[in-house]
C-alpha cells in the first residue's frame, strides 16, 4: 500500500536531550548529523530541541509529521534502537514514561494533543542509554555508534512519506550549523580532556537561542 502525502504536508525532523549528561544527548547529536549529511525539501524543519521541553509545543502545532531522536530507557541492551510510531508512542503521561528528561516527549506530545494540534504521523526513534551519569562527558561507544543508524531509519521514514533528502555537496558552513560556540559534536568530543574547570557553557546546552 503506498502512503498518503501531501506535498503540503509539513514535517519537523527533532532531536531532544542535553548534551552534558552523555548518552542523554543522543537525541540532539543525532538530529545534528542529520542535518550536517542532508539537506531537505522547504516543507522539512530541522530542529534542535536540547531541554526546551513544552516551549517545542508550538512547533509541534506546526506540524503535520513528526520524526524525533531521543535517548529512551526501553531496558534494552546499551546502545539499542527501537522505532515505535503513531499509537504506539504514548501520549499522555499516565502511560509509562519513556523519555528521560524531566519535561520529554510525552509531555510535549500530550499537550499538543490536548490542544487538538498534535501530528497526525509520529516517529520515535529512540536509542538505549549506558551512561547518563557523567556530568560533561561524551556519549559512550554503544550509543554513538547507533547515530549514523538511527539517521539511515529516518531516511527510509521519510521516503515512505514520499519525500527525498539529498546528501550535501559541500561541508556546511559554521553559521549553518545546528549547534556552534564548540559544543557541536566534533568539537565537544575532540576538546582537552575534562579537569576540575568544565567548559563555561550553559547548562541547558542547546535550549538556549
Amino acid at each position: 500500500m503506498k502512503p498518503t502525502f501531501s506535498q503540503d504536508d509539513r514535517i519537523l525532523v527533532l532531536g531532544i536531550g542535553n548534551i552534558l549528561w552523555a548518552d542523554e544527548g543522543f537525541g540532539v547529536r543525532a538530529v545534528e548529523e542529520f542535518h550536517r549529511r542532508y539537506a531537505v525539501p522547504d516543507n522539512v524543519t530541522i530542529l534542535d530541541g536540547g531541554t526546551q521541553g513544552l516551549y517545542l509545543v508550538n512547533y509541534l502545532e506546526e506540524a503535520d509529521r513528526l520524526i524525533v531522536f531521543d535517548a529512551i530507557d526501553y531496558g534494552l541492551e546499551p546502545g539499542q534502537l527501537k522505532l515505535v510510531r503513531d499509537d504506539e508512542v504514548p501520549r499522555f503521561t499516565g502511560a509509562k514514561k519513556m523519555s528521560l528528561h524531566q519535561t520529554g516527549f510525552q509531555e510535549v506530545i500530550s499537550a499538543a494533543d490536548l490542544l487538538g494540534r498534535c501530528p497526525k504521523h509520529l516517529v520515535l526513534i529512540g536509542c538505549q542509554p549506558l551512561d547518563l551519569e557523567d556530568w560533561g562527558g561524551p556519549l559512550t561507544p554503544p550509543v554513538r555508534d547507533q547515530i549514523a543508524p538511527a539517521i539511515n531509519l529516518a531516511c527510509a521514514i521519510l521516503a515512505e512519506w514520499g519525500l527525498t533528502v539529498s546528501q550535501r555537496a559541500e561541508p556546511l558552513a559554521d553559521i549553518e550549523r545546528l549547534l556552534a560556540n564548540d559544543i557541536d559534536h566534533l568539537h565537544y568530543e575532540t576538546r582537552p580532556a575534562r579537569s576540575a574547570t568544565l567548559p563555561e557553557i550553559c547548562p541547558c546546552a542547546s535550549a538556549c537561542p
